[in-house]
């Protein structure tokens, strides 16, 4: 035996041997976790039932959309069975029951899921005309399917909210926790979003579990709509520990509202960078003062016009 290989036995052993104590990380029952691989694969082929036109299969006849939706959910529903039955199990009242109950509360589960179906693609129509209607940049509804990670975001958002409502374990964060890799937009499963939701460039938004967002709501890149503290731990588990967002409502980027307690009313702007743990009443408008522009002049020849006599250009100071 080679001295590499001498050395690579030594560090098995050792790591065997650390296997041994009852620490936490330790387990391994690898089958007794949801397969995270199989919740993505899931998370991708609920898209191609959301938008059938846009996340298609390679084999894709438009002519038999019956069999091919068909053998979709079949496949979706199976894995979904599967992966539902094996997160029950974590469940501390389902530690004594029987694996043929588990599996029939998982069949159940699944199927009251995808009778939301329906109801998500609805949600996620609104979201793309209020993208549409809300970014002058957007092309046209296409690009805002095939492109924007706010929607994108969102969507995933909505499928997973649904799971989190049945009390289905792990698997909605799963979903949720792979878009925000792919997005950087992190919103929890259980956040409450109502219709025409529109996130623009998305970037570092942080949507938290008890969060309740009303209709026609605009938020902008790097918003935290997050909890005062959680120094309490598992004790606040079930309390409404982040804000409420009323209906019409824009944040602009690097604004935080934080608090169970906090509402923004309705019809309300919040400007870049608040910060804000009390309610705001309806139809405020909240801005940053005492920012100030420290701006040494350059060139003014350079510009068809002069900046000190052209009432077109203004400097906030």
């Amino acid at each position: 035996m080679s001295s590499m290989e001498n050395k690579i036995d030594k560090i098995v052993e050792k790591i065997l041997e650390d296997y041994k104590d009852e620490r936490f990380i330790n387990q391994v029952e690898v089958f007794d976790q949801p397969d995270k691989e199989v919740v993505i694969d899931i998370t991708k082929k609920m898209l191609k039932i959301i938008f059938p036109g846009f996340y298609r299969e390679n084999n894709y006849h438009f002519y038999n959309n019956y069999s091919r939706l068909t053998n979709l959910l079949e496949d979706v529903m199976y894995n979904l069975n599967k992966q539902i039955a094996i997160a029950l199990k974590q469940k501390p009242e389902n530690k004594l029951r029987q694996q043929c109950e588990i599996q029939k509360d998982a069949e159940n589960l699944s199927l009251a899921f995808f009778e939301q179906i329906p109801k998500i693609r609805e949600y996620v129509d609104t979201d793309v005309q209020a993208d549409f209607d809300g970014d002058p940049a957007a092309f046209n509804k296409n690009e805002i399917i095939l492109t924007y990670p706010g929607l994108m975001a969102s969507t995933v958002n909505r499928i997973a909210h649904e799971l989190y409502l049945l009390r289905v374990p792990i698997i909605p964060r799963m979903m949720t926790e792979y878009i925000h890799n792919l997005t950087g937009i992190d919103i929890h499963p259980g956040a409450t979003i109502g219709k025409y939701f529109f996130i623009d460039h998305g970037t570092g938004i942080v949507v938290g579990e008890t969060t309740v967002i009303g209709e026609h709501v605009k938020i902008y890149q790097g918003v935290t709509l997050g909890a005062l503290s959680t120094r309490g731990g598992q004790a606040l588990k079930g309390v409404k520990r982040h804000p409420t967002i009323e209906d019409n409502v824009t944040i602009y980027s690097g604004a935080s509202i934080f608090g169970g307690e906090t509402i923004i009313g309705h019809d309300s702007v919040i400007g870049s960078n608040a910060f804000i743990t009390k309610s705001i009443c309806p139809g405020s408008r909240v801005s940053i003062k005492n920012q100030e522009h420290n701006i040494k002049q350059g060139d003014c020849n350079d510009f068809d016009t002069d900046p000190a006599t052209d009432s077109s250009w203004f400097y906030i100071i």
